[in-house]
């Protein structure tokens, strides 16, 4: 599972964290489970949704890859109430079963190519309970949103706790094919220092995803456009996965 600086280190991990804060998306996966559950939360990062799940009373592993993530997590979660491991999601064996997983924050994409995209959902697959569910996001490539992340329409800043106003933007560097590979340029204001994390995002299409759906054998999957439910269309937003075991 590749690991982008911004995720791998700690200081940078601290960044991604101010400026990444779910919305619509993090009270969609809230809703999910009804009653308390097991829930496995793949590609935790710094932990904001299985924290809140958590505090909702389901009993939460997250599990992520990136230490600094991690490190991140812990220092919110001063209850222990979340059990984090550190793994790779492509591969990971826990020995037991979930009834719910999750991806979030478009962690899918992070997936560059079938064989390991694969290798995730079967994974996930192998840890689920009877019924259980697997629910992820990804963009929906005829949205284009990767034509949005310009530095005059992404710039923002907040005030990090212990470093100060930092400032942050995004560009693309490249797209091609099904990738774009794109910059985030953080500034710390007070001395002017620049931070680079690069990453690269695969944005596969309904097909492509029906198609390993499969072959980790999913039973049956609903497909929904956006997070207040509604189903998938050519020009939805998100492309947001319910599989069933």
């Amino acid at each position: 599972m590749p690991v982008d600086a911004a995720f791998a280190r700690h200081d940078m991990a601290i960044l991604y964290d101010s400026f990444n804060v779910h919305g619509a998306d993090g009270d969609f996966y809230l809703s999910l489970p009804r009653d308390p559950c097991r829930i496995l939360d793949l590609g935790c990062g710094t932990g904001s949704v299985a924290l809140r799940l958590a505090d909702l009373g389901h009993a939460v592993t997250g599990l992520d890859p990136a230490p600094g993530m991690l490190d991140v997590a812990r220092q919110k979660d001063k209850a222990g109430t979340v059990r984090r491991i550190a793994a790779d999601a492509r591969d990971f064996a826990l020995g037991e079963t979930f009834d719910l997983i999750i991806m979030t924050g478009h962690v899918f994409q992070v997936f560059l190519d079938d064989a390991e995209t694969l290798a995730v959902l079967s994974s996930a697959r192998r840890h689920l309970a009877e019924g259980g569910r697997l629910v992820f996001e990804s963009r929906n490539p005829p949205a284009r949103a990767w034509e949005g992340w310009t530095e005059e329409r992404t710039r923002e800043r907040t005030d990090v706790p212990g470093i100060g106003q930092v400032e942050v933007y995004y560009q693309v560097r490249d797209a091609w094919g099904d990738f774009v590979r794109f910059d985030a340029v953080f500034t710390l204001l007070e001395s002017g220092e620049r931070r680079i994390s690069e990453s690269t995002l695969r944005f596969p299409g309904r097909n492509t995803i029906a198609q390993l759906l499969k072959a980790a054998s999913f039973s049956s999957v609903q497909w929904l456009g956006d997070w207040d439910g509604t189903p998938l269309a050519a020009h939805s937003p998100e492309i947001i996965v319910i599989a069933e075991a």
